[in-house]
């Protein structure tokens, strides 16, 4: 069952990100040719129009096959037949779609649970935040310049910034403080803290533009959650082996969904699910917007130089860069997996 919810979240996921790319195809009179869903042979299908709708063997992925999009074609309705401009929007939008989808999945949890206020509950005895003299019911403003709008973001701060100092605006009875505080070494933990404490589960609801705009903010803080969790593989401060696939994926899913079940109902997992959703849709939506090749991001590099250069690169060379940054991923994909299935078993 867990598999199945799963499979079917992925499904949503990568055909809206497909959606995104065959509408703006559409829209610069692109012809598509195939618009499926997974990989391999495919199952079922059919043919309406110029394009073939398919579901293919294994589900994962997808794909919005244009004409001539990796090779020449005479077509004049094919993808390099069009301007640059038309070719980046078609290429951008499937991450951009990706990020529309956490939205709305974020409007869906905002509304129905609320969102937290970065508010103190109180400080630690003995750091710094209780020396500096702040106290329970005081809102965090921002954080060395990062405007904060949720708890979870204050805590996300200490966990991406360890032993850094933290020039903090706060709120209180209507009035705005700075202070700076440096981190001190928590023994019970083992991390650098500065004593903040608050409740990142207790929700407040809020009216509709309330819900619309912090729905923005849920998206901006899964983002960042991303960039810097990339920044800190980049720097060496995670490894690959601390990386996590499909495999690892499913499983927390899973482990989400019982646990939710068993404490709020099916009502309750499935909100979950729809929560865990605008994770993966802006992780996805950030992940192909990479300048690696062979993602939507090493397309869009090729076509930003185009625009610059005024000239084409040579598609035998843009399609062997695609291929090599293809075989990579592919590498990279099987490490990844073979990782989740140790930590599994």
């Amino acid at each position: 069952m867990n598999i199945l919810i799963a499979i079917l979240i992925f499904s949503i996921i990568i055909l809206f990100h497909e959606l995104g790319h065959f509408l703006l195809a559409k829209f610069n009179g692109i012809k598509v040719n195939e618009f499926c869903l997974g990989m391999g042979p495919t199952l079922v299908g059919f043919t309406k129009g110029e394009t073939t709708y398919s579901i293919k063997l294994l589900p994962f992925g997808g794909a919005c096959m244009m004409e001539g999009e990796d090779g020449d074609s005479k077509d004049e309705r094919s993808f390099n037949s069009k301007s640059v401009w038309a070719r980046i929007s078609v290429v951008a939008a499937g991450p951009v779609f990706n990020f529309i989808m956490a939205w709305v999945f974020a409007v869906i949890v905002i509304s129905m649970v609320g969102y937290d206020r970065p508010v103190l509950s109180g400080v630690m005895e003995g750091f710094p935040a209780e020396d500096a003299g702040l106290q329970a019911g005081d809102e965090i403003i921002s954080m060395n310049g990062y405007r904060t709008h949720f708890y979870r973001e204050v805590s996300q701060y200490s966990l991406f910034h360890p032993g850094e100092d933290v020039e903090l605006v706060y709120e209180r009875d209507g009035k705005r403080y700075e202070t700076t505080l440096s981190p001190v070494l928590d023994e019970a933990s083992g991390r650098q803290l500065v004593g903040l404490s608050g409740k990142p589960f207790a929700r407040e609801k809020g009216n509709l533009p309330d819900v619309l705009i912090h729905s923005v903010y849920e998206v901006r803080y899964w983002i960042n959650n991303t960039m810097e969790s990339l920044r800190m593989l980049v720097t060496g401060k995670v490894g690959l082996k601390d990386l996590s696939g499909p495999v690892g994926i499913v499983k927390l899913m899973g482990d989400t969904y019982d646990t939710s079940e068993s404490k709020g109902g099916t009502g309750q997992a499935i909100l979950s699910m729809v929560n865990f959703s605008i994770f993966l849709s802006a992780n996805l939506g950030i992940m192909n917007l990479l300048p690696i090749p062979a993602l939507d991001g090493g397309r869009l590099v090729f076509l930003v130089i185009e625009a610059i250069r005024r000239k084409r690169i040579s598609p035998e060379k843009e399609g062997m860069v695609h291929f090599v940054g293809l075989m990579a991923l592919m590498a990279l994909m099987v490490f990844v997996m073979f990782n989740d299935i140790r930590n599994i078993l």
